[in-house]
């Protein structure tokens, strides 16, 4: 994800006929209200926009996005306005395979004044990292910075997969933000805190943080050889992969925290990470913009380039795929792979 993000402009609120009106009356005896594929209602029914019609767009500084299998579709966050213009504004958007839209906004919908009167209600302020696993969408997001005075708090949202509905949050008090997330097969996160970059930085700030599944919290790991980390990913074996923005280094550890391998991307400024099955790794650089491959045993190698802003990829299998958010530009970059 990209460690420096701008303000986004405020968002407008859709027309009457692209939104629920009163997600209120709806809650109380419809499923979990959760938005539709573009089109329009009509005589109290929803229709579909021409299938000759292609609609790109739908996203507004999204910093990573994660594959459904179930859907074949690609989940994306925005951020829409940051906390410091208007608390819980970001929303998530459903996109086709070919980068076209298919729900605008599905979790969201609602503008922030009416996501309190929602059951559960809706928060989801400022979404970097995400992740599906067992049915689980999470998100690394936080609460506070609605200004300089406003002390953040690292959360790590989880939403069902189906419904969209919210599952209940995970603080982590000890973090101000997190970055990237991981879950194992097991359901333990993983996620990074990414901390302080420059000279003057305090190593003490890069973490990696473990949460197993009775929520306990612990310090995964801290200091070098994380270097200012973002990316997370498990790898087949069930290892720990973490990216570092600090250098090229892109390092395995085991479960048990001991550092395995040190493998190098071509560029340094490394955000997202995907692994396939055979442990070829593919790093985005969101400082340079390229794309490294680094398959086992080899000299990574850089298979594209100047991707403004190349943020956390994710990988579609349908499509044999890799999508890349471009933060700086609130669009989405498809690359083929061989």
């Amino acid at each position: 994800m990209n460690i420096i993000s701008s303000i986004g402009s405020q968002i407008l609120a859709f027309a009457s006929l692209c939104m629920i009106s009163n997600p209120v009356q709806a809650q109380q005896t419809d499923p979990y209200p959760v938005g539709t594929p573009v089109g329009m209602i009509s005589d109290g029914d929803f229709h579909p926009i021409s299938s000759n019609v292609n609609v790109y767009g739908a996203i507004q500084t999204a910093e990573s996005c994660i594959y459904d299998s179930k859907r074949n579709l690609i989940v994306v966050p925005s951020m829409g306005s940051r906390q410091q213009v208007q608390e819980n504004n970001a929303w998530v958007s459903l996109i086709n395979t070919d980068g076209s839209v298919h729900t605008t906004k599905w979790i969201g919908v609602q503008v922030p004044e009416q996501r309190s009167s929602l059951s559960p209600p809706l928060v989801l302020n400022d979404p970097l990292g995400s992740e599906i696993a067992n049915g689980v969408l999470y998100f690394a997001d936080r609460d506070g910075g609605t200004n300089s005075d406003d002390p953040t708090v690292a959360v790590i949202r989880r939403f069902d997969l189906e419904t969209g509905a919210p599952l209940g949050d995970i603080r982590i008090e000890e973090s101000p933000w997190i970055n990237d997330i991981a879950v194992a097969d097991d359901g333990t996160i993983y996620t990074t805190q990414t901390g302080d970059i420059g000279p003057d930085a305090d190593p003490q700030s890069w973490r990696v943080w473990e949460v197993i599944p009775d929520g306990e919290k612990s310090v995964f790991s801290v200091g070098e050889p994380i270097n200012v980390p973002n990316g997370i990913a498990i790898d087949p074996d069930g290892n720990i992969v973490v990216v570092n923005f600090g250098n090229p280094d892109v390092l395995t550890f085991s479960p048990d925290g001991e550092l395995i391998k040190t493998e190098q991307a071509v560029q340094a400024g490394g955000d997202g990470i995907e692994i396939m099955g055979d442990g070829t790794k593919y790093v985005s650089s969101v400082t340079q913009g390229g794309i490294s491959r680094i398959r086992p045993g080899e000299t990574a190698e850089l298979i594209a380039e100047n991707i403004p802003s190349a943020a956390s990829i994710c990988y579609d299998p349908e499509s044999n795929q890799l999508v890349i958010p471009m933060t700086s530009q609130s669009t989405l970059g498809f690359l083929p792979l061989d």
